[in-house]
């Protein structure tokens, strides 16, 4: 599996969700970090910059993902978001990450939401 160390470095730190998708073509486990917001559910809120965002892609072919923040990994189920929810969390994630995190409203929004276990 390809590694984004940059990605893995900030997920230890908590500033973002290293998320693990399984590509759509290749079939593969591909990881990459992700801005989030928690919420108080323990769902969390994750938005994309582009329409053609690999990840986003990925989770629209298979909900299924997992998601490690610090030292902490556990499976989600995504679903897209749209109208207001979606606006709201790409409010959220503006103000969590500054203006770097602006184009997000340009690509898909999603609620992950952990996975029942058994």
């Amino acid at each position: 599996m390809p590694r984004d160390p940059y990605g893995e470095q900030l997920a230890a730190w908590g500033k973002v969700v290293l998320l693990e998708t399984t590509g759509r073509v290749s079939g593969r486990t591909v990881r990459g970090g992700v801005g989030f917001v928690v919420e108080p559910d323990g769902s969390l809120l994750v938005a994309a910059g582009s329409p053609s965002a690999h990840w986003a892609a990925n989770l629209r072919a298979d909900s299924v993902c997992h998601g490690t923040i610090g030292a902490v990994r556990r499976a989600y189920l995504a679903e897209e978001i749209d109208g207001p929810e979606r606006a709201r969390a790409v409010t959220e994630l503006i103000l969590k990450y500054g203006t770097p995190a602006e184009r997000l409203g340009a690509g898909p929004a999603f609620r992950l939401r952990p996975a029942p276990s058994g």
